[in-house]
């Protein structure tokens, strides 16, 4: 798998992920100071989010999109499918294969990119998004992260990573292990838990999330307490 940088034109303008968010938070008629107290987040930091000045940390964008019933792919990606948009019945109301791309073939040059804050790079191997999946190669920077140190995020759903090359960090709960080129890891997603470069050059590798449901699919974060589903820890 080619490790250089993606087509240019495949990674989304933060403008438009801010745009996104702004109206999912409108929708629900939350104003920035509201959203950022259920969060844990500062107003100006979300303020700078929506109008695409600032890059979401991987902590960040789960809380947001969790606390806003939005999924990641429609939050990151145009293309979503209308399916995986707020307010649409749960995937199990629906055959799987209603789900699958129709270009089942995704071109490494071609893939939808973006840039994360803390060093975190996302790429999706999918040509259409999937409902209730996260199927990505991610590139873990020097220094790169998913949270800040010490912080945590959780989630519904299961995960599965595979280490193509560098030296990745996975704390899982009280555990913390070391991945190397080859390894691969398994983990329940609602367990606190955090990535990051453990090495000297960028780490990267295929993760897959199934399950990953947004509040859409779990119901409100306001009705059954955002905790349920968010972050451990909230800040950015």
């Amino acid at each position: 798998m080619a490790h250089g940088r993606r087509n240019g034109n495949a990674e989304p303008e933060y403008s438009a992920i801010g745009d996104r968010l702004r109206q999912a938070r409108q929708a629900r008629g939350l104003s920035l100071r509201k959203l950022a107290e259920v969060l844990g987040m500062s107003p100006s930091l979300i303020s700078q989010v929506e109008t695409g000045r600032a890059k979401p940390s991987v902590n960040t964008l789960y809380a947001l999109a969790t606390e806003l019933g939005i999924s990641l792919d429609a939050l990151l990606f145009v293309d979503t499918q209308p399916t995986a948009q707020a307010g649409i019945q749960s995937p199990a109301a629906e055959p799987l294969d209603a789900t699958l791309p129709h270009d089942p073939v995704q071109r490494a040059a071609s893939r939808k990119s973006i840039r994360l804050g803390s060093g975190v790079v996302w790429e999706r191997l999918t040509t259409e998004s999937i409902r209730n999946v996260d199927f990505l190669y991610v590139t873990y920077e020097v220094g790169g992260a998913s949270s800040p140190e010490n912080e945590y995020q959780r989630h519904s759903g299961q995960e599965w990573g595979y280490v193509i090359s560098g030296s990745l960090g996975v704390k899982i709960g009280f555990d913390e292990f070391v991945l190397g080129p080859g390894d691969a890891i398994t983990f329940d997603s609602g367990t606190p838990h955090r990535l990051y470069n453990a090495g000297h050059e960028p780490a990267r590798a295929v993760w897959y999330v199934f399950g990953r449901r947004s509040a859409e699919f779990a119901g409100s974060s306001h009705e059954a307490g955002a905790s349920a589903i968010a972050p451990e820890v909230r800040r950015a």
